[in-house]
């Protein structure tokens, strides 16, 4: 027989053994040792590319890795360890990439890695939502700026609607809500149109005693230059008394419609209709608005119900399925409602529970001495083999026909120490003030018989929940204190009991407790004491012998058990979000009267521009103002300031303030061809013209961008003429067909630019043949030395395109 001394040998080496092995070997076994050659060379390459792949990846070439690994298992896709090489690699790359990503604070460092992950697995869903929401906070990005220049160029109302887009998008974008409460600090006081805001900042002091109310309104119009239109139902002899001294015409007239039981609305640029408190005439002229909240957290019904307990509001619509509001109602109760709902619609908070929850079984076991047989049993045995004892046997028995059967003499020398440790550590997110319930163990079925009067039999099965048990209840309080509230239940099976009809039932060992702790975030508390100890000592001894001191262990065995568990229960919290308070102005705010909200936005008086609400009834034309005039003045609006915090200014004002007809030489207008062929530059400037003194200017310029390009914006030389620097910025937004434009004079300048000059140049390429396409100014916002206002009309640059020849 030939013996062969492999050795060591290597997956390299193998194969050349087995080469060396089939010389020694008859021809028979060669085929045998063949298959096992080719066999053994097939798992060497796949254990060569497993180390190879490896080793690229802990060199950081995780893609050549995988490569590796998926270039092998094309090969050979039923060779199991190499899958499992693979994705478990692989899980490890996206892991690794997955916490780079989420800790790096670079979009295109995170796109890159979650690129790669992608690249490795397509259907990764949490790359991919990532790389979505990355694109999402870019366009959210980009909006923003753009809201954030239209709240730079006062154009709110833009601001406004850019910012509510995001938050509708991202309810919790920062920079959108800080816009938003900026607009809101802009709008604290109803926006109104300049001339009746400056009106009513007027002082006055007057002293009526037992005067007609008549007489009162002459003089607040001829003081404010306000026109004032009485309804024909207030009284003519109608009576009052006003002592006011150094007040504004806004708190005279809001006393005098206190102490009244009247009402106002504003009618005009410089008309206020007067009307009594009366609910008919309420319905008649009080205008009123509807809007639509969408509630992110707070439940829509209680919501409705809070809503209707403050404000008194009856047209509410609730949706529980769009978790929406609808609401009809005066402004100033809207603007109240926007405030409660800002209070109300906050995240709910969050915590990550750490529970640790360790059982420790400790069991003793000694079983030491000497068992001696506990009985010797006698049986007399038949005379004859194979048959039963007789009487006779019994009579005539002695020791040779009497068997005897005894239990063997044991030494014991047993001792056990067993020590058990169950380890649960599980980590909970929860809400605020909900419950999260854990169960570790099994569910034992409990059969249940029921008989019947008629002796029919049914069965039934409940299952009963046996391990660990554990409910926490956490409530987080505003200074990141969580309160909780834990339950523990540990239960075991003891023992089983049948019952005569043969059903088995469970006798239920069972340790509980019920706590409530107050931890501040990040704090751990430990719970322990939790014990149940028993402990078992029996002695075996014969007696007498057994008693002896010392020499009675010889005669006896004790067997001594002791079992001891223990439950420890650690838990931690880690607050992920908590309530944040809202801002003060959301937490203290006048609410008007118990019958009227007049004046809540600011605790006095507050006067709103009506337009765009419903259509006013007729109303008596005989108004009573300085002048002596029955009319109030007419407003040259062209079109109506929408949004937070608008200017007010007309689009179509010309002349002074005062109405009289006098044109001053303010305007702004678009000087360039007004014909063009495609693909031909073109210039185009917006000129000004003023005689006050310019500060600064923000507008917005649209066109549109199918039709025409816009190459560059270039500034003018109106604010700069005089050699002042200045601060020119400007943005072309294609895709909206918008140019957002600001320019300013240095701060360090004495007075304002005046004249006429352009404003900005604009090189423009048409791309279109088009009948009709207009370069129009859509905002418009000059700031003027001292602060007073300059109203321009907005114009419109009309070009037509042609083809080219």
């Amino acid at each position: 027989m030939t013996h062969m001394n492999f050795g060591r040998i290597s997956c390299f080496t193998f194969p050349a053994v087995l080469s060396r092995a089939a010389t020694l070997l008859p021809a028979g076994s060669r085929t045998i040792l063949l298959f096992t050659l080719v066999a053994s060379i097939a798992a060497c390459t796949q254990i060569a590319v497993q180390q190879s792949a490896r080793q690229a990846f802990d060199e950081g070439r995780v893609e050549d890795s995988m490569a590796q690994l998926q270039d092998a298992l094309n090969k050979n896709p039923q060779d199991a360890q190499l899958r499992v090489t693979y994705l478990g690699l692989r899980e490890r790359a996206i892991n690794r990439w997955l916490n780079q990503q989420a800790t790096s604070t670079s979009a295109s460092e995170r796109t890159q890695l979650l690129r790669r992950i992608l690249a490795l697995d397509p259907d990764n869903r949490r790359a991919a939502g990532e790389l979505e929401k990355i694109d999402r906070d870019a366009q959210l990005a980009k909006s923003m700026l753009d809201a954030q220049f239209s709240f730079d160029a006062k154009d709110y109302a833009a601001a406004s609607r850019t910012a509510r887009s995001v938050l509708t998008e991202d309810p919790y974008n920062s920079s959108a809500r800080r816009l938003m409460k900026a607009l809101t600090d802009k709008a604290s006081k109803p926006s109104m149109d300049p001339e009746l805001q400056a009106a009513l900042g007027r002082k006055l002091s007057i002293e009526f005693k037992d005067a007609m109310l008549k007489q009162v309104f002459e003089v607040l119009s001829r003081t404010s230059d306000i026109n004032f239109v009485l309804d024909k139902d207030i009284k003519s002899d109608q009576r009052t008394s006003v002592f006011l001294k150094g007040v504004t015409v806004k708190d005279a007239l809001d006393v005098v419609l206190m102490t009244n039981q009247l009402e106002q609305r504003v009618i005009g640029r410089n008309a206020i209709m007067i009307y009594p408190n009366l609910p008919a005439k309420q319905k008649d002229y009080q205008s009123l608005s509807v809007h639509t909240f969408y509630t992110a957290n707070a439940d829509v019904e209680q919501l409705a119900n809070t809503l209707k307990t403050i404000l008194k509001t009856r047209d509410l619509i609730v949706d529980k399925n769009q978790n929406m509001i609808i609401m009809r109602d005066t402004p100033d109760a809207i603007e109240m409602a926007e405030k409660i709902v800002s209070m109300a619609d906050l995240p709910t908070p969050e915590t990550m529970l750490e529970v640790e929850i360790l059982e420790i079984n400790r069991n003793l076991l000694k079983d030491v001495g000497i068992s001696y047989p506990p009985k010797l049993s006698l049986s007399p045995l038949a005379s004859t083999s194979g048959g039963a004892v007789t009487l006779a046997d019994l009579i005539h028995a002695k020791s040779s026909t009497t068997g005897a059967t005894i239990d063997p003499l044991a030494i014991n020398l047993t001792a056990t120490d067993t020590d058990i440790r169950l380890l649960a550590n599980p980590r909970i997110r929860v809400k605020n003030r909900e419950s999260a319930k854990i169960l570790i163990g099994d569910r034992v079925p409990n059969i249940t018989s029921t008989a019947t009067s008629t002796g029919f039999v049914s069965q039934s099965v409940q299952y009963l929940d046996v391990g660990l048990k554990l409910e926490v209840t956490p409530v987080i309080t505003i200074d990141n204190e969580v309160s909780i509230k834990v339950a523990l239940e540990v239960s075991n099976i003891a023992n089983q009991i049948t019952t005569t009809a043969g059903t088995v039932a469970y006798q239920i060992g069972t340790r509980s407790a019920s706590t409530v702790l107050r931890l501040k975030d990040g704090e751990n508390q430990i719970l322990a004491g939790l014990i149940n100890d028993n402990d078992t000592d029996a002695v075996t001894k014969i007696p007498g012998l057994g008693d002896i001191p010392y020499l009675g262990r010889l005669f006896s065995s004790r067997h001594v058990d002791h079992k001891k568990t223990e439950i420890v229960l650690s838990i931690t919290p880690h607050l992920i979000r908590n309530s944040v308070l809202p801002a003060g102005h959301l937490l203290d705010f006048q609410s008007g009267t118990e019958s009227s909200l007049r004046g809540a936005g600011d605790g006095g008086f507050s006067p709103r521009s009506d337009s765009g609400s419903r259509p006013t009834p007729p109303v008596p034309t005989t108004p009573t103002n300085a002048g002596g005039s029955a009319t109030p003045k007419p407003s040259t609006d062209a079109t109506s300031a929408a949004g937070i915090g608008s200017s007010g200014n007309s689009a179509g004002d010309i002349g002074n303030a005062g109405g009289s007809g006098s044109v001053n030489a303010n305007a702004v207008v678009w000087i360039g061809a007004s014909q063009a062929v495609v693909g031909t530059n073109i210039q185009q400037q917006l000129v000004l013209t003023s005689g006050q003194g310019v500060s600064g200017v923000n507008f917005v310029v649209g066109y549109d961008p199918t039709v025409l390009r816009i190459d560059r914006a270039t500034e003018g030389t109106f604010l700069s003429a005089d050699g002042t620097a200045t601060t020119f910025t400007q943005r072309i937004d294609a895709s909206t067909g918008q140019i957002f434009i600001s320019d300013a004079r240095s701060t360090s300048a004495a007075a304002g630019a005046t004249g006429q000059a352009a404003l900005v140049t604009l090189n423009v390429t048409p791309l279109i043949a088009a009948a009709s396409t207009q370069l129009k100014v859509l905002s418009l916002t000059p700031s003027v030395v001292g602060g007073s206002s300059l109203s321009l009309t907005p114009p419109t640059q009309t070009i037509a395109v042609t083809a080219v020849p």
